[in-house]
């Protein structure tokens, strides 16, 4: 038996028969559960599209024919059958295989993907550039039920309808994307998925009707309409996508290798675009993912056996803290609702929804949306509290400034996973939102750096009538219950943890930790610090500042482009003579690796820090 490194992947595919390909896909998803309890990553979507994976390589010739996977996370197989197995060893580690398409990685990967509901309006362009070139290939996208519930998917479902133009649109649709689908468009697909009908009484007329000698052909275009009449029968609302102008295949068993090699090569005849709704299940052929999809969808190293991770922290995540807070608020103020974009468990919600279904509103993948229905909910009285992923919330920067922040109104952003996230890399890093947030007039911008004040900020949150957001990075923290922060409009938060010296370290939130210890290494080397725990951006608060301090050094887990450094240092080259040292990510796109690797590498360690501080007061750089 060959090992997947001995294929010479994608090639040996076009000559496998069926059952040679049944059988790679056993071993493709063994070697995925064997790697990915190894490494950690995206495993329930993976599982769950090998079959419709393999033949898209039979039928397609990849890269001339070019596939767009939306989000990414499932394209663990497409890498593994385009000669990259041998890589698996490294997946999502630094410097090592990326847990999404990397165009730099692979020319395999046509488009860098990483966020929902794009790979449609990508592929619009694809065909677009394709046309004006004169070439003769093959657009694919591969896209999610779940990022259907994303508006830009039909922005380009109607771009491409309307052109005409030859395209392939594969609808993987496992009824989930991290947590359950909800809304208009899911039930839609739901009665997609139990009518066998539609596709039958399309081919009835196509094929039978229209092979009767002399007449069938004419009879088949006059039985146009009825074919129509036949379609909303059937499906009573009618097939969405056929509206949009495209014609519709489904739905398909995703993991029947014969009927998904039959239909794609079908497509691909067709000069016009075509959607094939496909129904997979998330979690294929490993047990315990079936039974908890969304637990599997991204997680750390695993036990394969029993499922459960490797590692696990006694202390409790940010983003549960975060959950239990929002809890025990709303207890007591039946203003508090709370929304989220599908991510419900995963931002700490889940408690929440199960005990004020009612107040609890998961709009899908739709972060715009989310967002202007939290104003519209706040202009109804409401006290919204909005948890959205930083590198997610960045979507909705437009409906923050205008719905929110131009309006005032009291919304309270919960802003999870800021800063470097680690091995998801460039696509999920939050390390935008201190720049882009503290733009906008209106907008109090506070970071704690524990659950105690993450606790007291969201209670200082719900009391303004104005927007507020609270940025917060992923992991574990401690919760103290005899530690109490009150935070009011006179006292904001903000606090000196050593006493000023002529060198001054003002850190933001979690990385406070990082200046102690930066503090103490400079101590070693004879120059003292002091340290300040910057816990409150916006609005900027000085009167800590010491007038000692000859050296003011800003600490952020955020790009230094537009972020508190430079604020800070905008305001003390007016205000004061301070030279100021800005420490944060480079104006660039950081990979993928752990937290600490790319700390190290990028100079936001104490040692590292500590060494760019005696270098900048030394004047050796």
């Amino acid at each position: 038996m060959k090992k997947l490194e001995e294929y010479h992947f994608p090639d040996d595919l076009k000559a496998m028969s069926l059952h040679d390909m049944e059988f790679l896909a056993l071993q493709i998803r063994e070697f995925l559960i064997d790697h990915v309890s190894e490494t950690g990553g995206h495993l329930a979507s993976n599982l769950g599209i090998v079959e419709l994976t393999l033949a898209l390589h039979q039928v397609f010739d990849s890269p001339k024919d070019k596939m767009i996977w939306d989000v990414g996370h499932q394209s663990y197989v497409h890498k593994i059958l385009t000669g990259r197995s041998s890589q698996f060893n490294s997946l999502r580690q630094f410097e090592g295989l990326s847990g999404f398409p990397k165009a730099r990685e692979s020319s395999h990967d046509i488009y860098d993907t990483g966020h929902s509901s794009v790979s449609i309006s990508a592929a619009a362009g694809l065909v677009a550039a394709r046309e004006l070139k004169g070439e003769n290939h093959e657009v694919i996208a591969i896209i999610g039920d779940g990022s259907l519930t994303g508006g830009l998917a039909y922005e380009g479902l109607n771009n491409i309808g309307a052109s005409k133009a030859k395209a392939i649109v594969i609808l993987n649709d496992n009824g989930m994307s991290i947590s359950p689908n909800i809304g208009g468009i899911s039930l839609h697909l739901g009665k997609l998925r139990t009518s066998k009908g539609y596709l039958g009484a399309k081919e009835f007329v196509k094929n039978r009707i229209g092979s009767i000698p002399n007449i069938g052909e004419g009879l088949a275009a006059g039985l146009a309409g009825l074919k129509n009449d036949v379609k909303y029968s059937i499906l009573n609302h009618g097939v969405l996508f056929e509206e949009l102008g495209f014609t519709y295949f489904g739905p398909i068993d995703g993991h029947d290798l014969a009927e998904l090699t039959d239909i794609l090569k079908r497509a691909k005849k067709l000069d016009e675009p075509v959607l094939i709704h496909v129904i997979t299940k998330k979690g294929k052929g490993y047990v315990n993912a079936e039974k908890h999809p969304g637990k599997f969808h991204g997680i750390g190293p695993f036990d394969k056996t029993t499922g459960a991770l490797k590692e696990k922290s006694e202390l409790p995540s940010f983003s549960n803290l975060m959950g239990q807070f929002a809890c025990q608020m709303a207890e007591k103020d039946e203003r508090i609702v709370a929304i989220t974009a599908a991510m419900g468990e995963a931002t700490g919600l889940g408690a929440f929804s199960r005990l004020y279904p009612k107040r609890f509103f998961d709009v899908g993948i739709a972060e715009e949306h989310a967002v202007t229905f939290a104003a519209g909910l706040a202009k109804g009285g409401m006290r919204p509290l909005v948890a959205i992923y930083s590198s997610f919330l960045q979507r909705a920067y437009d409906q923050i400034l205008e719905d929110v922040c131009l309006q005032n109104l009291p919304v309270l952003f919960l802003v999870d996973r800021a800063g470097c996230v680690g091995a998801d890399g460039e696509t999920h890093h939050g390390m935008f939102d201190l720049s882009y947030l503290s733009q906008m007039p209106g907008m109090t911008l506070l970071t704690p750096r524990d659950g105690n004040q993450l606790k007291a900020m969201m209670e200082y949150g719900l009391s303004l009538s104005a927007p507020c957001a609270i940025r917060y990075p992923r992991g574990n923290t401690i919760c103290d219950n005899d530690i109490m922060y009150t935070y009011t409009e006179r006292q904001l938060p903000g606090e000196r943890l050593r006493q000023p010296r002529s060198i001054d370290i003002w850190a933001v939130g979690p990385m406070t930790d990082c200046a102690l210890k930066t503090a103490e290494i400079l101590e070693k080397r004879g120059y003292s610090a002091g340290v300040v725990d910057v816990t409150c951006i916006k609005p900027l608060d000085l009167s800590l500042l010491s007038p000692k301090s000859r050296y003011v050094v800003t600490l952020e887990d955020n790009v230094v482009a537009g972020g508190f450094g430079q604020m800070m240092a905008a305001r003390l080259v007016n205000e004061r003579k301070v030279k100021v040292l800005t420490l944060g990510w480079p104006d660039a796109f950081i990979e993928h690796g752990s937290v600490s690797q790319l700390r190290e590498k990028y100079g936001l360690t104490p040692d590292k820090a500590a060494e760019r501080i005696c270098d900048w007061i030394e004047r050796k750089t």
